[in-house]
């Protein structure tokens, strides 16, 4: 008799609802085990999942799934699944013993690093990936168990920058203060640095009512699947040069001052700080952006009128993602976001908005209860008494016994392995050899840990580099929570039994914690630690205390801030923002000057700008959908992706081999030729690791304000490489 469950995707943020049906147990079917991308053998046939799927009517997805949720079962089956613990030998090599002796190592390399340089010689890396439940013990685990501040996570590479912009704008930081579904009725929709039809396909149907209005307006240096929805009438596509899109949004507040498109009543009873503002995008009249964004000007005025015409009548909504959020100047370029659609009237109304699109399954949960280094659950910062007070109350410590802030992801990665750096780092749910910033420098750094742990359910490029490798569940195997893009709290379904060697890392905290004396309490239930998160989260910006599992089993809609006796709040800001005096702030910003390029490294070299993101059939570092073979017979390779007049200057054929590089690293891979993007700019996926790891050329500089990396703006010089007789040529693609 089959067994079934109503769950949610383990992909991104939108969390497309659907339901698993399961006829029995599981036993591992033959699939592709990834190897380095340049000589990954040749998929073999998928086998049929041992669970079915199938989309379920929810707001988000209205019963769709990507090619990611549709093959999202193939994992549990896997043949790479690693199911026991595995200790590195002296050879390097992997092999499996108990949980008991590794329960032991792991508690005894913990306190071996702390009593040979102190408790921040112990770090935590976590991933936006967890549940609620797993996130916020994660943060509990890290600075009671542990005792370390040294934790964060790679949802600071993600969200950081709107994050920030959204806290000083607004006072809370939640990543669509709406329902998704108010965007059908928009009439003009402005999205700036996310292709939505590659990244979250289901979210295109929310696109639809602008796009029939003609009103869909997408701003990317690429002429993506998403900016192709623009053609025919359905709108605009602004492709300005990378890393100018702050000076682009400056261009357009001027626009609306100076032809007075401004809600003046919106701004004079809800904002403050206007005339700051109209002082800082004096210079930025339209003909002076045009030559700074490529943008042509009269672009630009239509652009501001629509977004204001679209204001007074059918609704407005400007929309950001990581295209102009992964960027030293990030936080700035999403305030400028922010500031525009302040000056139209946009945030708190009935039928417009602001918001950023998160991109991590858990994502939003995932930054709210304790994995970051500055912040205490319920999104409450860890240098403000009060929040210290509240927390080691629910916790039942003394409040000093709480650390304070720690150190951002890429700074807790450039301390890893040094004298007064982490010398035992734990990783949760992030392949970071892959994902993070100046991926070489983070491979050394990996190497010269005294104890490297990490928890993965496969042997990811991380978790290779491990001495002791944890397995853990997958998402059908476990019970939890989840926060989608909309701020609404979501149930994750048990739907079969995981393999005998599979433990939680609540139950893997739980038996550290016993063994290193830890206090306060550590369960292994999800519910158990929901009901405390409740608590802990009482009172703060992302209040939880009202929600439990039997009304979220129900079905009911549960967007935070849910304090007890309240309904939730779907729809913030509509009668004031989180700031004492209820208002929003307009803060001025203004482009940075950009670093220098690197030295030419020779005459065959060209000097273009890397542009990094994802590929329709996988996600993050590809450390799952890499083993998918569905979707790895579609997308097997990285791909350098050239405009074909900058390609025919530098002699390089479609499919020929191509090598990126700057002082950071070289990633050499085949060449694909595209009008879709700018002859400046070359384009890497960053879901492949080794030689095609698009992040050996990230730069690890950070915002100031966010500490999110310049993963979008870097410079690098493209070369041709003599290409093996036996490299099949591929096809210039035009764009649609």
């Amino acid at each position: 008799m089959a067994n079934s469950a109503d769950t949610h995707c383990p992909y991104c943020a939108l969390q497309c609802a659907m339901t698993l049906t399961s006829g029995g147990g599981l036993a591992p079917a033959g699939q592709p085990e990834p190897g380095p991308a340049a000589a990954l053998p040749e998929p073999a046939p998928a086998p049929s999942p041992a669970l079915g799927v199938a989309g379920r009517d929810f707001p988000t997805n209205r019963g769709g799934l990507c090619r990611k949720g549709w093959t999202s079962p193939a994992l549990l089956n896997h043949a790479g699944r690693i199911t026991e613990p595995l200790l590195k030998g002296s050879d390097g090599v992997h092999r499996p013993i108990g949980w008991e002796r590794a329960l032991d190592l792991a508690a005894a390399a913990v306190r071996d690093a702390r009593a040979r340089h102190g408790s921040d010689a112990v770090g935590v890396f976590g991933g936006g990936g967890l549940t609620n439940e797993k996130a916020y013990m994660l943060g509990k685990f890290a600075r009671l168990a542990l005792g370390t501040s040294r934790i964060d996570y790679n949802g600071r590479f993600c969200m950081s920058s709107a994050a920030a912009a959204g806290m000083r704008a607004f006072g809370v930081d939640r990543g669509l203060p709406f329902p998704v579904e108010a965007l059908d009725t928009a009439s003009t929709i402005l999205m700036l640095g996310s292709n939505v039809a590659e990244t979250m396909p289901p979210f295109v149907q929310h696109l639809k009512g602008a796009r029939d209005a003609g009103g869909l307006i997408v701003v990317d240096p690429r002429r993506s699947a998403t900016a192709a929805f623009t053609a025919d009438g359905g709108g605009l596509h602004l492709q300005p040069l990378p890393g100018t899109d702050l000076s682009l949004l400056l261009g357009l507040s001027h626009v609306v001052i100076h032809e007075n498109l401004v809600d003046s009543v919106y701004v004079q009873e809800r904002t403050s700080g206007y005339s700051a503002i109209v002082r800082s995008v004096n210079a930025y009249w339209p003909e002076r952006v045009q030559s700074i964004t490529g943008v042509p000007a009269e672009l630009i005025r239509h652009t501001a009128r629509m977004l204001a015409a679209g204001a007074r009548a059918g609704g407005s909504y400007i929309l950001t993602g990581r295209g102009v959020e992964q960027h030293v100047d990030g936080t700035d370029t999403a305030t400028a976001a922010i500031n525009l659609s302040l000056l139209l009237g946009l945030p708190g109304s009935t039928r417009s908005g602001y918001g950023t699109l998160t991109g991590q399954g858990n994502g939003q949960g995932g930054r709210e209860h304790g994995q970051k280094a500055d912040q205490l659950p319920g999104y409450r910062k860890i240098t403000d008494p009060a929040a210290r007070a509240h927390v080691a109350a629910v916790w039942g410590v003394p409040e000093d016994l709480i650390p304070g802030p720690g150190l951002p992801a890429v700074q807790l990665l450039k301390s890893l392995g040094k004298p007064d750096g982490v010398r035992c780092l734990f990783v949760h749910a992030s392949n970071i050899a892959v994902a993070a910033p100046d991926a070489n420098a983070v491979m050394q750094g990996l190497r010269s840990l005294d104890f490297l742990v990490v928890c993965d359910f496969f042997l990811s490029e991380t978790a290779a580099e491990a001495d002791l490798i944890l397995p853990v569940l997958q998402w059908a195997e476990e019970d939890g929570t989840l926060t989608n893009l909309e701020g609404r709290v979501l149930r994750r379904r048990r739907a079969i039994s995981p393999p005998a060697g599979a433990r939680s890392e609540l139950w893997i905290m739980a038996r550290l914690a016993e063994r290193l004396d830890a206090p306060s309490t550590y369960s292994e239930d999800p519910e158990t630690v929901f009901e405390e998160l409740r608590r802990a989260s009482a009172g703060g910006m992302a209040d939880y205390s009202g929600i439990n599992y039997a009304m979220l089993d129900r079905g009911e809609a549960a967007y935070w801030p849910y304090p007890a006796g309240s309904t939730g709040t779907p729809r913030l800001f509509t009668d004031r923002f989180a700031h004492p005096d209820g208002k929003a702030q307009l803060v001025p910003v203004v482009p940075r000057r950009r670093r220098t390029p690197d030295e030419n490294p020779g005459p065959a070299a060209k000097a273009m700008t890397l542009i990094t993101g994802r590929l329709l059939e996988h996600y993050q570092s590809g450390a799952q959908t890499r083993r998918v073979a569905e979707l790895l017979a579609a997308q097997p390779e990285a791909k350098a992706q050239l405009h074909p007049a900058a390609a025919e200057a530098m002699g390089i054929a479609a499919g020929a081999l191509v090598s990126v590089a700057n002082s950071r690293g070289e990633v050499v891979c085949r060449a694909e030729l595209s009008t879709a993007i700018r002859p400046e700019t070359v384009f890497l996926p960053f879901h492949f690791p080794g030689a095609e790891s698009a992040n050996r050329l990230t730069e690890a500089a950070t915002d100031p304000v966010s500490g999110m990396p310049e993963f979008k703006f870097n410079t690098v010089w493209v070369r041709p490489v003599a290409a093996p007789d036996s490299v099949p040529m591929l096809q210039t693609t035009e764009a649609s």
